[in-house]
Parts: structure tokens; sequence; C-alpha cells
């Protein structure tokens, strides 16, 4: 692989533009001016001379005099450090209060983001300029108490842009991905959140010192600024226009600075802001089926149970419910199951079916706005419901560890994959440096990548999405997790691609022994990938099978309709069974059957009241299957018998001679 030049720099970026470069000159040699000012302009300031009153710029006077005779070059540059410290000063206090709040309001939210929230709405509420007069008169003239005291109250600009950009960035896969990897939330903040909102925040940095440079100047103006004969911007403006017609020329050299800095700053802090992620300020379809297709004999239970000892994920009678405006309503309900060590399980369905929903929530990653209302989930024994994200960073990364589906942003742009690897790694085992690296290397290796070194270096939009996918699980891996939840891993790749990434997950979990929960719309994945496999619609588990038997013998029709649309069981000159209809919105579940209104099986029988999850015990004569795991299957319809009748006689065994051809 050809190496990438890292030189993408924001420092890059902004010299690229030539207005960018002019302001940023502009202000450093402003800077060092202020700085160096006794070297700059060696004139005493205020030194006065009245026969020299009012003159033009000459070589001895390069900006002429003011009205007592003193050098306005001199009293330029010297106050330059009082109205531009002060500048400065605010801008850092807003910044310094600002952005750590609204960081955390936007991050954590609930009661946390309510009080920060009233903080902004407090300094928004009051007038600055009246806040300042109350301080002033109390202090006197002490710019460093006013400036401290203006940023204070600027600083809501700060906590209001940092919470929404926050907002925005907490839903980030590899905000989630650090979440899983057990990464403490201070840390997901500097490390992760601050880096991709820093643009908006240069350009709010921007305004606000343009906005404190015209406050502070208006100070001064008013006489409530640096007192005088100390020069400060602000108060050679009111000198200057109180000559304003017997020497307009005074007017400029003030006026002209104020401008020219107040358009740098905001030049250069847009410059910033156009920064993109990644830069730095510095730097086989179907397996092969075994039997035919037998009918299976229904026995209802009221909690079906699973006869599995050894399971490391146990889920119990699971719902997840969201509240809005209209109150709160749930998007999964009473899901259970169980997974063994070493398993493969599939999570099926179309989308709105609780899929990626039921699966986060193994790893408390319910979305902001919702929470699990009932139920329990079990990892290796212990209950990770109502547990802080203290207790939970114990068990996410080291136990169970989130593979997801967008890999290009599962991963900071920000940062190396080497680096975030690195990070994981540490936190997990405590290894520094050059043991970091080498475990890093390791993994990436482990996962297939070709160049380890070079994959390290690289950054998440220098690379593949397959290869961004095989840095996404080593990211997954650096716990050494039990569980592996693959929330439809190779949506976003292409066909090639998802076959490689396939093989990559079922050679981890042969040679570490993982559990693996794949969530899919795929069945053809499901096949070539699980041992057992659950169909989830409209937030229900509405069957739950060994994949040959799903495959070979559905008992619900909503897994029989799935399988019938499969192109893989197209027939030539034969329009496909497409699923007429959609799945129902949460609040519009009906009360019967949530699938009768789109199911050629349904009767008046099946929308009359709630239908119970059957459990299917092998009919008289029928094997159970020798791969995976040993478990009788389960449906939620009345009609099973039915079903499983049709299917063996039926649209069964064309499926069945369909998939026969795709193996061949």
């Amino acid at each position: 692989m050809t190496r990438v030049r890292r030189t993408d720099t924001a420092l890059s970026r902004l010299l690229s533009k030539p207005g960018a470069v002019v302001a940023l000159a502009f202000l450093v040699l402003l800077g060092l001016s202020v700085l160096f000012a006794d070297l700059v302009a060696p004139l005493d300031p205020l030194a006065q001379d009245l026969s020299l009153a009012r003159q033009m710029p000459s070589a001895e006077h390069l900006l002429g005099t003011d009205d007592l005779g003193r050098d306005v070059y001199s009293r330029l540059i010297h106050g330059g450090a009082a109205t531009l410290g002060g500048a400065v000063l605010a801008a850092v206090v807003a910044m310094s209060i600002g952005i750590p709040l609204g960081m955390i309001g936007g991050y954590f939210r609930g009661f946390t983001d309510t009080l920060v929230s009233r903080f902004a709405d407090f300094f928004q509420a009051l007038p600055t300029i009246v806040i300042l007069m109350a301080v002033i008169g109390a202090f006197g003239n002490n710019t460093t108490v006013a400036m401290v005291t203006l940023g204070v109250a600027m600083s809501d600009g700060f906590v209001r842009l940092a919470r929404a950009t926050t907002l925005q960035v907490r839903r980030e896969l590899y905000v989630d991905a650090a979440n899983v990897a057990g990464i403490a939330p201070g840390l997901i903040l500097f490390r992760h959140v601050l880096p991709n909102i820093r643009g908006p925040l240069l350009v709010q940095l921007s305004i606000t010192m343009g906005a404190a440079l015209l406050i502070q100047a208006g100070l001064g103006f008013l006489g409530l600024g640096t007192p005088p004969p100390a020069p400060s911007w602000g108060g050679m403006i009111s000198e200057a226009s109180e000559l304003i017609y017997l020497h307009p020329w005074l007017l400029v050299p003030s006026g002209v600075i104020m401008i020219l800095s107040i358009l740098s700053f905001n030049v250069v802090g847009d410059a910033l802001a156009g920064n993109r992620p990644g830069t730095t300020l510095v730097r086989s379809f179907f397996r092969t089926k075994t039997s035919a297709p037998v009918a299976s004999k229904p026995v209802a239970v009221d909690d079906p149970q699973s006869d599995v000892d050894d399971a490391i994920v146990s889920v119990r009678d699971l719902s997840v419910s969201f509240a809005d405006s209209n109150g709160e309503f749930a998007v999964v309900q009473g899901v259970s199951f169980e997974v063994s060590r070493g398993e493969a399980l599939g999570i099926v369905g179309e989308s709105g079916c609780g899929k990626s929903v039921t699966a986060k929530s193994l790893l408390g990653l319910v979305a902001p706005g919702g929470r699990v209302s009932k139920g329990e989930i079990r990892i290796d024994g212990t209950n990770i419901v109502g547990q802080t994200n203290k207790q939970l960073r114990a068990v996410r990364g080291s136990r169970i560890a989130l593979v997801s589906q967008e890999p290009m942003t599962a991963l900071d742009p920000t940062f190396t994959i080497g680096a975030q690897l690195r990070e994981a790694i540490a936190h997990h085992t405590g290894r520094k440096a050059g043991e970091a690296q080498a475990r890093a290397l390791e993994l990436l290796r482990l996962v297939g990548m070709p160049d380890p070194q070079q994959a390290a270096a690289s950054y998440t939009f220098q690379v593949s999405g397959g290869m961004a996918q095989r840095a996404a699980i080593a990211m997954a891996l650096t716990g050494d997790p039990e569980v592996l939840v693959a929330d439809e891993p190779t949506t976003a790749l292409d066909v090639t691609v998802q076959a490689e990434i396939l093989d990559l997950l079922r050679r981890l979990r042969e040679e570490l022994g993982l559990a693996v929960i794949l969530v899919t719309h795929d069945l053809g994945v499901v096949a070539d990938t699980c041992d057992r496999a659950i169909v989830m619609y409209a937030g229900q588990v509405i069957e739950e099978a060994d994949v040959d038997t799903l495959l070979t013998a559905p008992s619900h029709p909503y897994t029989r309709a799935l399988l019938a649309a499969m192109p893989a069981n197209a027939v030539a000159g034969v329009p496909m069974d497409a699923i007429s209809g959609a799945v129902p919105a949460p609040r519009d579940w009906p009360s019967g059957c949530r699938f009768a209104d789109r199911c050629t099986f349904a009767t008046d029988r099946c929308r009359t009241s709630p239908v119970a999850l059957t459990l299917l015990r092998p009919g008289a004569g029928q094997q159970r299957p020798t791969a995976g795991i040993q478990r009788s299957g389960m449906a939620r319809c009345v009609r099973v018998e039915e079903v499983a009748k049709a299917t063996s006689t039926g649209s069964a065994t064309q499926n069945s001679s369909a998939n026969e051809r795709s193996i061949a």
C-alpha cells in the first residue's frame, strides 16, 4: 500500500487561503508589537509637547501627534496591551466556562442539561452593559475585573454552541465505540467530542474576541476603561471624537486598527473552522441442508425458557421505551433470548422492527430519550439494567463489545487508527507506550490488515471501507471481550468485502471462542454465519429456531414471507413475492397479532387478542439439527401447524429448489 503523507493540517489549509494568511500575519505582527512595545515604539506614550500638537504623520512621528503632542503610533502600540489583553481575557474566561458546561450538558443531558441551559438563559437575559456598569461602580476602573465579568456574561454563547454540537457528535458511532470500549466520559469528551466540535467553537471564539474588543473600546470611550493618561484604543477614539472637526486624522489610526483587528479575528476563525475532521492544528450464500422440512407440533407456554445452562448473554422480558411530548411508548416489548459461549445468534427483521435497539440495549447504549422500562439483561451473570455509566464501563469492551454498521464513522476521524487502539488497550490492560503499540499491531494483524504499521498510522478517511471495518473490529477486541455484537456490519460494504468481513467474524469466533450476536436484515448472512436466529417484527420476537430449521421449515408467516422475498429464491419469469404494507409504528401496534394486516394466513382470531410465543416440540420422526445449540424452536402464531403444512407442501418446496440452485 502506498503511504499517505499527512500534510493536510489545519495550518496548511489556513495557509492555502490568501485572505487568512494576511489576517494571521496581521494578528501575529500586532501581537508581537504589543508584547515588545518598548522596542517597536520607543517613544514615551505619555510624553507631552504642546509645540508638536496635532501634527500629521512624518518620519519622526509615523502616525502624527495628538492634541497634547504625544506620539500617536507609540500610544497605539502601548495601548494595545490593555485593549487586546482585556479582549483575550474576556474570551478565555467565556470559553473556559462555556465549553465545558455546554459539553457536559449536551453529553449527559437530563437534569444536568437543564441546569446548564438555565445558566445560559440567566446570563442571556441580563443586559451585559448594566452588569459591567455595576461592577465598575463597585471596583472602580479595574480592567481585569471588568473583563473577567464580561467573560462570564458572554459564556452563554459558548454554552449553547458547545451543547448543540455535542448533542450531534454524541450520536456518532465512534462515541458509542469509545463508550463500549469503557473509556471514561471525561476522556471521551476531551479526546473524541472536543476535537470534532472545534470548528464552530473557533468561529464563536473569533466573534467573542471581536465583541469583547468592541466592548473594551466602548468602556474606554466612556472613560470607564484604562484610566488616563495611560493609552487605550477606546480612550484614543474618545479623544479623537472630540477633535473630529479640528484634527480628523486622529480618528484614522485608532479606528483602522480596531476594524482590522476584528476583521482579522473573523477571517482566521472562519478559515480554521473550515477544516474537515481528521486535521490537526499542527500536525457462499446458504449452507447445505441435511434434512427435509418436517412439521412441528406446537406447545403453548406462558414464559418460554431456554434449556441452556452456559449462557453468556441472557435477556428476559426486555422492553425498551422512549418518551416524547405525547408520553412514553415502547419500541421493543417482551424480548427474551439467550446466547451461549461460542454461539452465533442472528437477529433478523425489516427496518423498524427493533433489532438494533435490542442489540444496543445489551451494552447500555439506548439512544437519548429511551430507557429499559422492563426486564433484565445479564452479561456473564451480571444484570446491567439500571447500572451507572461507571459500572457499565467494567462490562463494556471487556465482556461485550460492539461492531457497528458504518465503518467510516465508527472510529474518530481526528485520530489515527493506531492512536485509538492504543487508547483502548491502555484503558483495558494498563499497557503503556511500546506494549500498547505492539498489541495494536497484533490486533490489526489478527483482523487481516495487510500492512499493520501503515494501517496504524492512517486516519479513517485514508483507508477503504473494508479496512475501516477491520479496524473497528480490532477496536472491539482491545478488551478481549467474550461477546461481540455486530450491528449490520456489512451493510455499507460491497459484496466482495461483505464476504471477507463475514469470514473474519467466523474465524475470530473459532479462534477466540467469541459469542457473536449478528443484527441483519439479510437471511443469507444469517445462513452463512449463525447457528441460531430470532426473527423480530414490530418490537417482538415472533420466531426463534436453529438456522437450518428456520430456513427450511419456518413456523411464522412473516419468516415464510421473508424467505419468499429473497432474490436467491427468485424463479425466472415469475414475479417475486414481496411483502405488502409496512411495519406498523410503535404507537400504531394492533392489540392482536402485529403482522395480521400483512399476513395471508390471518383470521379474525389473530386480531382479537395478543398472541403468545409458542414453544415448538419436534414432531414424531423429526431429528434435531446437529449444528449449533440444541434448542426447541418458538413462534408467535395461532396457526403454526397450518403454516408448517403449507410450507412443507407448497412454497417451501419451491424455495428449497431455489436454494439448491443457488448453492449449486
